[in-house]
């Protein structure tokens, strides 16, 4: 008994199964190349076109494949070998890198553009489908008891992974141009050949392949509408991502408005991670167990005051101080909402639940970036930033009334 408490109380004990430590060198790998790909990418395209509303169509034709594949892949992770599915979509994001070198380097420059936008579009499908079955991966590779630590870990390694790969890409690029799409490749083939060494998943499902895929799907549509803790959590997200974006506009914030160049564009994308690092430091070992609901609340909130004050910001080291506190506001929410998904969600349904939740997490990144460049297009950059932080306050103070169960929310309870 007191050996069991003592592992709960462990802030290490995820990283002691062999699973669980290939599967997050996995996600650094596969983070780093594809934030070395966005970063160089919107880089690429405003260099083309100094649009703003090209930046937000990134995120569209990214988003658009994703979500024609996202339930499907959900249905699919739940009936077949998850690993199977993983190594085909890392093969398909290998050719993509491949082919933004070759665009960049053997392609007419009147012609980069709509084949930029393609190869985005293929990789968006790719991620769409590689998403549930990861999830579920991931979620048997500790016990259940140790959730909210193995949470706490895969979300503070990948921020350290997304914090990287965004600061460095910048000097990557000032240094090797859009040879970095090379460098991409090499990460993705050595994620494909960590991914080997997690052992075999026995798929213990009690779902029957012959059932009717659209009832399948219905079926994990119907589990998230009826749970106000699980809906609360991932529309709260959904909607604060969505307005409180700034990451697309961040090429015209480095180029336009605080005039730091490409290195400068690299620390701003890694200034979220970085304070998200932090933060993540910290939950490990004081994970937020207590008053659960409020703190995401309150932590979603502190990230529209971020967003509203980096909007009107015309300094450097501000801007970048408030994208460091933006971060740390949603590494609370990434482990909340990630120690949410886990705990409450049966293994049967875990790829189907977690595609409909990738339709709210996993677009609203995407649908941001194209709110973002729209608003601003039509609004301004910075009317567009204070618009979109102002939209996520009041969009915590909604949930909060219409979703008591969230707000009262306490793990510390359940446990």
């Amino acid at each position: 008994m007191k050996k069991d408490k003592a592992q709960l109380l462990d802030p290490y004990i995820a990283l002691k199964y062999p699973d669980f430590r290939f599967f997050v060198m996995v996600k650094i790998l596969m983070t780093l190349a594809l934030q070395f790909q966005a970063v160089i990418v919107g880089w690429h395209v405003y260099y083309i076109t100094h649009d703003p509303l090209s930046l937000g169509l990134i995120g569209l034709v990214e988003i658009i494949p994703n979500f024609s594949v996202t339930l499907f892949a959900g249905h699919f992770a739940d009936l077949y070998d998850r690993k199977k599915i993983v190594y085909s979509c890392m093969s398909v994001l290998l050719l993509c890198s491949l082919a933004l070198y070759y665009t960049s380097y053997h392609v007419a420059f009147s012609s980069q553009l709509i084949l930029l936008y393609a190869i985005i579009a293929l990789s968006g499908f790719a991620r769409g489908v590689i998403s549930p079955s990861l999830f579920s991966i991931l979620t048997e590779c500790v016990p259940k008891e140790h959730y909210v630590n193995s949470t706490s870990w895969h979300s503070t390694l990948w921020q350290v992974a997304f914090m990287l790969g965004a600061g460095g890409s910048g000097f990557l690029f000032s240094a090797i141009s859009y040879r970095v799409y090379l460098v991409i490749a090499c990460f993705i083939t050595i994620a494909i050949f960590v991914f080997t060494f997690i052992s075999p998943k026995p798929h213990l499902t009690k779902n029957d392949p012959r059932a009717p895929m659209l009832g399948s799907i219905k079926s994990g549509i119907k589990f998230v509408f009826n749970s106000q803790i699980f809906l609360g959590a991932i529309s709260l997200d959904l909607f604060a991502v969505l307005f409180g974006g700034a990451v697309a506009l961040l090429p015209i914030y480095a180029n336009d408005i605080l005039k730091v160049g490409p290195e400068g564009l690299g620390f701003l994308k890694a200034a979220p991670s970085l304070g998200s690092f932090l933060m993540a430091a910290v939950v490990v070992h004081w994970p937020p167990v207590k008053d659960t609901g409020k703190k995401l609340l309150w932590a979603v909130f502190g990230f529209g005051i971020c967003m509203i004050i980096f909007g009107i910001s015309k300094n450097y080291y501000l801007s970048l101080f408030v994208l460091a506190v933006s971060g740390a506001c949603d590494n609370i929410s990434v482990v909340v909402r990630g120690t949410i998904m886990q705990s409450l969600v049966p293994s049967e349904m875990r790829g189907k639940v977690y595609a409909v939740n990738s339709i709210f997490i996993g677009s609203s990144n995407e649908i941001g970036a194209f709110e973002s460049g729209l608003a601003a297009r039509l609004l301004g950059v910075v009317p567009s930033v204070v618009f979109g932080g102002t939209m996520t306050l009041l969009v915590v103070i909604f949930t909060s009334w219409k979703a008591p169960k969230l707000k009262n929310l306490n793990f510390l309870q359940k446990s």
